[in-house]
């Protein structure tokens, strides 16, 4: 129906949330090489490398531009434009592309903090990019497990369109699936993944109340210890005892795909350490499904105006 390109692509969450309202995306990029074997292994297609090394005009026409993109620090040093420069920042490359290819629609994500980072001023600078070029813009941060993921993951939304389209976020479900829909049989799970006593009767000892069955035993930066019925995010980055399944286990790969949404069918074809970082940066993909269900249901109503004819009452004399 809808032409997309798939940009900072990852394992293909945002890809996956389109696909399933028919449409075909037509390009993607994605320089991480185990996000690149994971999509490639799920899509029949190996992502394009560095988006910095690609000229925007030598992309595919497409309709609706999608990136989950990585938002650095933008730099003032020696240009003392502070943060009217969006140069040097990834987001440039999608300032770029947009204003080459001028798609119907965009749909970026990124993490919460993007929204106060400088007090606000880099979202802010954002934004206005978007509306220069032309976009109307729309803004929302969603949580994952208000769309039934045991996940806590807060994430901006940024959604446009070239024409002055009204558009509505979809309304949240309010509710998490619990963790028994996403965890495995510990019985099935092989032994490496279970924690030392010792490590074991530490979490034991910190952990803070009484433990809910099942529950995900978070350790935050501070060494704190929480039980809760759900899962904190996952991070890329994070030590391997972050999260623990009732204070015994790591969660597995294929567990850790379930808190993003992605089916049992999605192929898992690196190492389990390639796993926890491609997981940790993906996108959760039921939030995306419903954001792209309101996209597209816009885009249709744009279609059938411009098709519907006007009508006219004949006068008689």
């Amino acid at each position: 129906m809808y032409k997309t390109i798939d940009l900072f692509a990852g394992i293909g969450g945002i890809r996956l949330g389109f696909e399933a309202y028919g449409c075909k995306n037509v390009f993607s990029s994605e320089w991480d090489k185990d996000a690149q074997a994971m999509y490639e292994a799920n899509f029949n297609e190996k992502p394009h490398g560095d988006i910095n090394l690609i000229d925007p005009e030598s992309i595919p026409d497409h309709d609706i531009l999608l990136a989950g993109f990585p938002c650095q620090p933008f730099s003032i040093a020696g240009k003392g434009l502070g943060f009217a420069d969006t140069r040097g920042t990834l987001f440039f490359n999608i300032e770029a592309i947009l204003k080459a290819k001028k798609p119907r629609a965009f749909l970026l994500e990124n993490v919460k903090r993007l929204t106060t980072h400088d007090n606000g001023q880099t979202f802010a600078v954002i934004v206005e990019k978007l509306k220069a070029l032309g976009y109307t813009v729309y803004t929302k941060v969603f949580n994952s497990l208000d769309f039934g993921l045991p996940q806590k993951r807060e994430r901006i939304y940024l959604v446009g369109f070239l024409a002055p389209l009204h558009f509505n976020f979809p309304t949240p479900l309010g509710y998490y699936q619990p963790l028994t829909s996403i965890l495995q049989d510990d019985n099935d799970i092989p032994p490496s993944y279970f924690l030392s006593d010792a490590i074991k009767q530490n979490r034991l000892n910190a952990v803070k109340g009484t433990p809910p069955v099942p529950s995900i035993w978070h350790q935050n930066i501070g060494g704190n210890i929480s039980a809760l019925p759900y899962s904190c995010a996952l991070r890329a980055g994070g030590s391997y005892n972050y999260l623990v399944v009732n204070g015994v286990r790591r969660l597995t790969d294929r567990e850790m795909l379930r808190l993003q949404g992605f089916p049992d069918d999605f192929k898992i074809t690196i190492p389990y350490s390639g796993v926890r970082k491609v997981a940790g940066n993906s996108v959760s993909v039921p939030v995306i499904k419903a954001i792209a269900e309101e996209m597209i249901k816009t885009l249709q109503l744009q279609k059938t105006a411009l098709k519907t004819p006007m009508q006219f009452t004949l006068c008689e004399a």
